[in-house]
C-alpha cells in the first residue's frame, strides 16, 4: 500500500506525555503490573483486539476485506539489535488516533489515577479506562516505537517514545500494509524477554486461546521451531507454514452438546498436563445476565496424600488474567480444576485480583449450583460410576453441604453411605432398608477390622454398617442428625439393637469380679441377653462420650478424667453365654479371676487398641493360662 499523490507529509510532532511524567513512569514500573512478563500479554492482547475491531467493521459492512485475508500477530525478537516487535494486520491507527489514544494516557481521571497509584492504592479496577496496557511496554523497554497505518489509507505514522515520557510523532519514511508494529528496545532489566524460549513461555501461559493466530519469530533464524515438519519420505526436511502457539477456539466456546469425552479429556491434558483423566467435568455456559463460561473438571486423587489445591485459570475474552481464584470458587470446591471465560468480571488494573462485588458472588453462586447439578445427575444417571469415584469427592461434597446450605438442599439425595460390605447408598436408602429395631439410626465403624466382632453382630440381626472413619466424619454426622433428626451410633455404643428375648439373669458376685479385674469399682456392669450366644461380653461407650473424646483428641486437648476411655464404659455380659453362666457358678475358684482377666481384655481388644500395660497384662495372663493348661491344671 502506498501514499496517496495528493497527501502531504505529516510534519514532525515532538511533545510530552500528557500526564506529569516524572510521576507516571516510576508508577509504571513499579506498581502498575505485579510481574513484568504481562507487558507481552497486554501488548498481544491488544494486537488482537486490533484485529477484532476491523473484522467488527467487515461484519457490519463499513468495509470490504478480501475473501483470503488472514489475520494474525506475530511476535519478533532480534538479539542483536535488542528489539521485540509485536506486529498485527488490524485496523492501525492514524496520526490523530494515536496522538488521542496514545499520547494521552489519561483522557479522565489520570490525577486521581497518580493519587491512588502512590499511595500504594493498587486495587482499582481500571484497567482500559487509561489506555495503560501500552505503557506496561515500559517495564522493560528504554524507547517504545509504533509504526502504523490505519485502514482508511491514512499515512503511515512513526512514533517513538523513550522512558522519560518525551515523545516524537511523524510520517514514516515508508509505507507499511495495514495494521501495528509495536517495537521495544529492551533494557538491561529485560533481556531475558530477547530469549525465544522465555517469550514463548509468557505466551503460552498468557496467549493459547486468544481469538488471532499468534506466530513467534526470531531474527536470522528459520521460524522452523514453530512450524509443523511434512511428514512424507520426499520432502520431510521442508517446513510447513508456520505453526500458531494458541488455538484461537477453545472447547469452551463450544457448545457443550457439540463436545466429545475424548475432547474434554485432550483440553485437560494440554492446560494442566495432568495425565490422569478426571473424574468429570462441568461444562458452564452462562449468556443472560452473568454472561461467562467455563469448563470445571474434577481431578483423580491418587492417594490421601496427593495436594488438594485446585487450578481454575481465570480468562477475560481468551486472555489468560489468574490462576487463582478464591473468590469465585468457593472454599469446599478447591481441587478443581478448570478455566473460566468472564468478559463482565471486573478486575483491577493488572487484572491479576478479583474484586469483591455481587457480580463475583453471583458468578460462585452458579457455579456450585452447577457442581450440585452435575453431582445429583451422575448420581441419578449413572449410579455405577458415580460410586466409583465417589471416595475421591465425598470429602468435598460433605463438606460443602456442611458450609453451604443450598448447596446441601441440592446434593442432599446424592449423598452415600459406603458399607461395610464395599456397598454403597444414599442415605435415605439405608434408612428405608432398616429393620423396626433401628429405624431412624445410621450405624457405622470407624474400624471395620478392629470392630469386627460388632460388624458381625450387627450384619448378623440385619442391619447394615457403614464405614465412617475420615477427618471430617464427626462434623458431617453431626450435621445430618440435625438436619435430619436422625441419630448416628458407632457399633460398640449402639448395642441396643443386639438385645435378644431371653430369661433374666444377674449375678452381682460376677459383676464385682469384673470391677476388680478392670481396675475401675465405679464400672457399671448389666447383665443383657444378646443373639449372640457365642459373645460373652461387649463393651459399650455412649455415643456421646466417644465424640467429645474423639474432639478433645482432635483439637490436641486434656481428657478429663472419666470421659471416653474404658473407665466410663458400660460392661454388657451376655446372659444367654454358657461361659458367662459358668464363671457366675465358679467366682469364687482360683481360676475365676483369671477367665473374667481374658474376657474383660478380649471385650476391650474388640472396640479399641490395647494399651501397652494392657497388652503386657493380657498377654502374661494368656501365657499362663497355656501352660497350666499343659500341665493339666485348668
Amino acid at each position: 500500500m502506498t501514499k496517496e499523490n495528493n497527501e502531504t507529509p505529516t510534519p514532525i510532532k515532538k511533545g510530552g506525555i500528557s500526564v506529569q511524567t516524572e510521576h507516571i513512569f516510576p508508577v509504571i514500573k513499579k506498581w502498575l503490573y505485579s510481574e513484568k512478563e504481562i507487558f507481552l500479554r497486554e501488548l498481544v492482547s491488544n494486537a488482537c483486539d486490533a484485529v477484532s475491531k476491523l473484522t467488527r467493521l467487515s461484519s457490519l459492512g463499513e468495509i470490504t476485506l478480501p475473501e483470503e485475508e488472514k489475520f494474525s500477530v506475530i511476535v519478533r525478537l532480534d538479539e542483536e539489535e535488542k528489539t521485540l516487535t509485536v506486529s498485527d494486520n488490524g485496523i492501525g491507527m492514524t496520526a490523530e488516533e494515536v496522538e488521542k489514544y496514545i499520547g494521552n494516557i489519561a483522557l479522565s481521571g489520570a490525577a486521581d489515577f497518580i493519587e491512588k497509584y502512590e499511595k500504594g492504592d493498587n486495587n482499582s479496577g481500571i484497567i482500559g479506562h487509561f489506555g495503560l496496557g501500552f505503557y506496561s511496554a515500559f517495564m522493560v523497554a528504554d524507547e517504545v516505537e509504533i509504526i502504523t497505518r490505519s485502514y482508511t489509507g491514512a499515512p503511515t505514522v512513526h512514533w517513538t517514545c523513550s522512558d522519560t515520557g518525551e515523545y516524537t510523532e511523524k510520517a514514516a519514511e515508508e509505507e507499511r500494509e495495514r495494521g501495528t508494529d509495536i517495537i521495544l528496545h529492551i533494557n538491561e532489566e529485560g533481556k531475558e524477554y530477547l530469549s525465544r524460549y522465555k517469550c514463548r513461555e509468557v505466551l503460552e501461559k498468557y496467549c493459547s486461546f486468544m481469538p488471532v493466530e499468534i506466530f513467534l519469530e526470531e531474527a536470522g533464524k528459520d521460524s522452523g521451531a514453530d512450524a509443523e515438519k511434512d511428514g512424507g519420505d520426499g520432502d520431510k526436511d521442508e517446513p510447513k507454514a508456520p505453526v500458531p502457539i494458541n488455538d484461537t477456539h477453545p472447547l469452551w466456546l463450544k457448545s457443550p452438546a457439540d463436545c466429545t469425552e475424548e475432547e474434554y479429556r485432550d483440553f485437560y491434558r494440554k492446560v494442566f498436563h495432568d495425565f490422569r483423566e478426571p473424574l468429570f467435568q462441568i461444562h458452564i455456559s452462562a449468556d443472560y445476565l452473568l454472561n461467562f463460561k467455563g469448563i470445571l473438571y474434577f481431578p483423580a486423587i491418587r492417594n490421601e496424600y496427593d495436594s488438594l489445591e485446585g487450578q481454575v485459570k481465570l480468562y477475560y475474552n481468551q486472555v489468560f488474567v489468574a490462576d487463582n481464584l478464591k473468590e469465585v470458587i468457593p472454599d469446599y470446591l478447591l481441587l478443581l480444576r478448570g478455566v473460566l471465560d468472564c468478559p463482565e468480571l471486573p478486575l483491577n488494573v493488572s487484572r491479576s485480583y478479583l474484586q469483591n462485588s455481587g457480580y463475583v458472588s453471583k458468578i460462585s453462586s452458579h457455579i456450585t449450583k452447577k457442581v450440585a447439578d452435575k453431582v445429583v445427575a451422575l448420581f441419578t444417571n449413572e449410579r455405577e460410576k458415580y460410586e466409583g469415584f465417589w471416595k475421591d469427592i465425598r470429602y468435598f461434597v460433605e463438606y460443602g453441604a456442611i458450609r453451604d446450605k443450598k448447596f446441601y438442599e441440592r446434593v442432599k439425595s446424592a449423598l452415600l453411605l459406603k458399607l461395610t460390605d464395599g456397598s454403597h447408598v444414599s442415605l435415605d436408602e439405608y434408612l428405608e432398608k432398616a429393620p423396626d429395631t433401628a429405624k431412624d439410626k445410621v450405624y457405622y465403624t470407624s474400624d471395620k477390622v478392629l470392630q469386627a466382632q460388632y460388624v458381625k453382630l450387627f450384619e448378623d440381626k440385619g442391619i447394615a454398617v457403614a464405614e465412617l472413619a475420615g477427618p471430617l466424619d464427626l462434623q458431617f454426622i453431626s450435621f445430618l442428625e440435625a438436619e435430619r433428626k436422625i441419630k448416628f451410633l458407632r457399633i460398640d455404643s449402639g448395642t441396643d439393637a443386639l438385645r435378644a428375648e431371653g430369661e433374666k439373669y444377674e449375678n452381682e458376685e460376677l459383676a464385682a469380679l469384673f470391677r476388680k479385674i478392670s481396675g475401675n469399682g465405679k464400672l457399671t456392669v448389666k447383665f443383657e441377653s444378646l443373639s449372640d450366644k457365642d459373645v460373652p461380653a461387649l463393651l459399650n461407650i455412649s455415643e456421646e462420650d466417644r465424640r467429645f473424646a474423639d474432639m478433645m483428641r482432635m483439637y490436641g486437648g486434656d481428657m478429663p478424667a472419666g470421659m471416653g476411655g474404658a473407665e466410663n464404659a458400660v460392661l454388657i455380659l451376655n446372659a444367654e453365654s454358657s461361659l458367662i453362666r459358668a464363671l457366675g457358678e465358679k467366682t469364687a475358684s482360683s481360676f475365676a479371676e483369671t477367665a473374667a482377666g481374658q474376657i474383660w481384655s478380649l471385650a476391650l481388644l474388640a472396640q479399641r487398641q490395647l494399651s501397652a500395660d494392657e497388652l503386657r497384662a493380657f498377654l502374661a495372663t494368656s501365657y499362663g493360662t497355656h501352660e497350666r493348661a499343659l500341665d493339666g491344671e485348668a
